[in-house]
């Protein structure tokens, strides 16, 4: 896959779980996946291939740890700001 873009979020919480949403976005954001972890499910996707929404999967379960991490960052740099 070619110049496809990821952004993510902060921590969210969704009932009782932590959880962290990601897009995949190509085409000036006319394709696009959304997901979230823990666990790696694609949401919502438009335009991206079955074969490519599987690839994006994994890559969402592979990076997992890294992702958490990086949106915990995101998290307390929202709470500083907030004080």
């Amino acid at each position: 896959m070619e110049d496809v873009s990821l952004t993510y979020t902060g921590i969210l919480r969704q009932g009782k779980e932590r959880v962290v949403k990601v897009r995949f976005a190509r085409n000036g954001d006319k394709d696009f996946a959304e997901g979230i972890i823990p666990g790696g499910k694609i949401e919502k996707s438009q335009g991206f291939s079955d074969k490519e929404l599987a690839s994006l999967r994994f890559y969402l379960k592979a990076n997992e740890k890294d992702l958490m991490q990086k949106a915990k960052e995101i998290t307390g740099f929202r709470a500083f700001l907030k004080n």
